[in-house]
């Protein structure tokens, strides 16, 4: 729902930042994230009023039949500010494609992906954060991180059998140490989504070691490490899987659903809640699972062939009235560039895109992210791919939360 870019043609230019927080270098006055959206709030309400007053009244698109029988398809419906989804190039965050925001984001020593807590920080304000910035904001999500004990008891006693997401359970349990719920009117968004953030690691982990390694007890969070040092070991990847499963607009079924619950005045905890059972829809949250599971199969029909032989069964499949699920990336190339999954994906992307545009029933067919990330994690080790949508939804809350604040 790119309503950000048509509202900014509105007033003759293509740049959404006339509608977004300016995307800057953020002044090393504060290290702290609170204390520079309490002063850049103000002056966001103050930019963001007359434009309502100039344009409130103002048509941007017309709404047809087929769009409200397609779901809303197409319909320009709501401003989002912490990402656009453009077409051609992508998903943006705060005006910085995924390479641009690799080359300015805080790295960890000796890493090239960005920093998930500081991707966070440019969410939410705007700005790219210093260093020192970011080692701030982890110092303060480790004294956050700590689970309530009802929450471990909870996760202690689920069924193995349980699917693994992020569901309202496993959640809501710690909305009984909401700020907000018993203080709205005092606007705690913040407080509440920074220490829903700083414990989510922690519910993963402890998700992964119950239903995968007979229990036990999760490592203690260390503050000098970054937030996928604390719950994973392959965090080179997580770092850039963090950040490109982040935020996909406002439109997309999860972040929608945790705007929609917000809406009502409910805590973070809740919102986040509801936008995690509906990631656990088998055509979003297992998408990745399900490109995966996908790819292996078509491995074991294909195997190594010529281009020529794969483009004939992708259009065998697309005869046969089948789908391609999610249908590699930067870090793949450089990591597992002899991957046989990898170089599958490789080939399909380099064949599908010309397919599925002469078939003529996609308009715009590139590829989802889900269609390679699910690759570098089982190459990493993580071959349980069930809790491929815990990972996800551990990433979607950088967006959402974002989002959540600014609403």
């Amino acid at each position: 729902m790119a309503l950000l870019t048509v509202a900014a043609q509105l007033l003759g230019t293509k740049d959404t930042s006339c509608l977004v927080l300016a995307a800057q270098h953020a002044s090393a006055s504060s290290t702290n994230l609170k204390d520079t959206l309490a002063d850049l709030i103000p002056k966001e309400q103050t930019r963001i009023k007359p434009f309502r007053q100039q344009h409130g009244k103002t048509a941007l698109d017309p709404i047809t039949v087929g769009m409200m029988c397609g779901g809303v398809r197409g319909v320009q419906g709501a401003v989002c500010e912490t990402s656009v989804l453009d077409p051609d190039d992508g998903i943006h965050f705060r005006g910085f494609s995924i390479p641009e925001g690799q080359k300015v984001l805080p790295k960890a020593k000796g890493g090239e992906g960005p920093l998930p807590k500081g991707l966070f920080w440019l969410l939410v304000t705007g700005q790219i954060p210093t260093e020192e910035q970011v080692s701030g904001l982890s110092k303060q999500w480790a004294k956050r991180a700590a689970l309530p004990s009802p929450v471990v008891t909870t996760l202690d006693n689920f069924p193995t059998n349980l699917y693994p997401h992020l569901s309202s359970v496993q959640l809501v349990q710690p909305h009984s140490e909401s700020n907000f719920a018993w203080a709205y009117a005092e606007e705690l968004v913040y407080e509440d989504s920074v220490d829903l953030m700083a414990k989510l690691p922690c519910v993963a982990a402890k998700i992964y070691q119950h239903l995968y390694r007979e229990g036990g007890s999760t490592a203690a969070i260390d503050s000098k490490l970054d937030w996928p040092h604390n719950f994973t070991s392959f965090t080179e990847l997580m770092h850039l899987y963090l950040t490109i499963h982040s935020d996909h607009e406002g439109g997309d079924v999860n972040a929608h659903t945790s705007h929609l619950v917000g809406s009502a005045l409910s805590d973070p905890y809740l919102s986040f809640a509801a936008a995690m059972n509906r990631l656990a829809g088998p055509i979003q949250g297992l998408a990745n699972q399900e490109v995966l599971v996908w790819l292996t199969q078509l491995q074991k029909e294909v195997g190594e062939v010529s281009d020529e032989k794969l483009r004939d069964h992708i259009w065998n499949t697309l005869n046969w009235g089948r789908v391609f699920p999610g249908y590699g990336h930067a870090f793949a190339l450089k990591h597992l560039p002899n991957d046989l999954m990898f170089k599958l994906v490789a080939q399909l992307y380099g064949i599908m895109l010309s397919v599925l545009l002469e078939q003529g029933k996609v308009k715009n067919p590139w590829p989802n992210v889900d269609g390679h990330s699910g690759v570098p994690l089982q190459h990493c080790g993580m071959t349980e791919m069930t809790h491929y949508t815990v990972l996800f939804g551990v990433s979607r809350a950088l967006g959402v939360l974002a989002q959540l604040i600014w609403s």
